[in-house]
């Protein structure tokens, strides 16, 4: 992962950025422990300033290589703060970021920050990484936040020397609620012009309905990269779709759909398989199945 790599690189520069290479790297649960206390020695309400959402916007800012002076002096964050009524947040990333460096410690957002600032301001550090990293591949390029692309723009300045491969998908861009930017990879081919672009387009897993419905959809969205998704499977029965009003009704829905193509198809319990996105999600087809006596096995979790 890019903070994996970057902590390496990061403890092995360490002394350029005022840290030992034996810093420690916060979670999120000590980072939250820091910004509860700092906010504590502030005298501030901690049901105005909830610690995870101080975090989510100091790392925001992070993630937009902004630091804490640069945020203090930034109107628009400000005025943001004010709305939220939080308008102490800019002091709060002062004090946070100040015994950060006290403690000889990084978040994860400052691996990617303290990255940047290394190759920003040590160009000779910058140098040797170029050398070292000739050819870069980064997967699922749809997910990469506005540091992560920049650090790649500083370690692929020399176009002659540097070769720069990425896969991904603009429609599979889910993350934007944690700072994952879209404009990375549509824009990949206005910050790189000489790139290849290689399509992907046959789906291997769905039928050609399934695939069809998944286009129309994706369709709709306005900015994108446009690609004719096909399938050579069969075309596959139609797509049902139900609509539950809580996740126990939902529940009920599949699990009485089990019972009725057992009763009228004869089919064994070996034949079905529920597939659902998080591991809490399972509690509730294990309730409803527990009230029908049905017996299930969980796999991967």
């Amino acid at each position: 992962t890019f903070h994996s790599i970057f902590s390496r690189i990061l403890r092995a520069e360490a002394t350029f950025i005022g840290f030992t290479s034996q810093f420690t790297i916060y979670d999120t649960a000590d980072s939250k422990s820091l910004l509860r206390s700092i906010i504590k020695e502030m005298g501030l309400d901690e049901k105005t300033y909830k610690p995870g959402v101080v975090q989510a916007r100091i790392s925001n800012a992070k993630n937009h290589l902004v630091t804490p002076t640069g945020y203090a002096a930034n109107k628009e964050a400000y005025e943001g703060d004010m709305a939220v009524k939080m308008p102490a947040i800019r002091d709060i990333y002062v004090r946070y970021w100040e015994r950060c460096r006290q403690a000889d410690a990084m978040d994860f957002d400052d691996l990617l920050f303290y990255t940047f600032l290394l190759f920003h301001n040590h160009p000779e550090v910058l140098a040797r990484y170029q050398e070292l990293f000739r050819y870069v591949l980064v997967d699922e390029y749809q997910d990469t936040n506005y540091a992560q692309h920049c650090i790649l723009c500083q370690l692929m300045k020399d176009r002659e020397k540097q070769h720069i491969c990425v896969v991904g998908d603009d429609a599979q861009s889910i993350y934007s609620f944690r700072g994952a930017d879209i404009d990375n990879i549509l824009n990949f081919t206005k910050v790189y012009p000489d790139t290849k672009v290689f399509k992907l387009e046959q789906n291997y897993r769905s039928t050609q309905t399934i695939v069809s419905a998944a286009n129309s959809l994706i369709e709709k969205n306005q900015r994108r990269i446009r690609k004719e998704v096909f399938s050579e499977k069969d075309k596959g029965e139609p797509i049902g779709v139900y609509q539950a009003y809580s996740d126990v009704e939902e529940g009920d829905i599949v699990i009485n759909k089990i019972a009725e193509l057992r009763r009228q198809e004869n089919y064994a319990y070996s034949d079905f398989a529920i597939l659902y996105r998080t591991n809490a999600q399972s509690r509730v087809f294990e309730e409803a199945m527990r009230k029908r006596s049905m017996p299930y096995r969980i796999y991967g979790g």
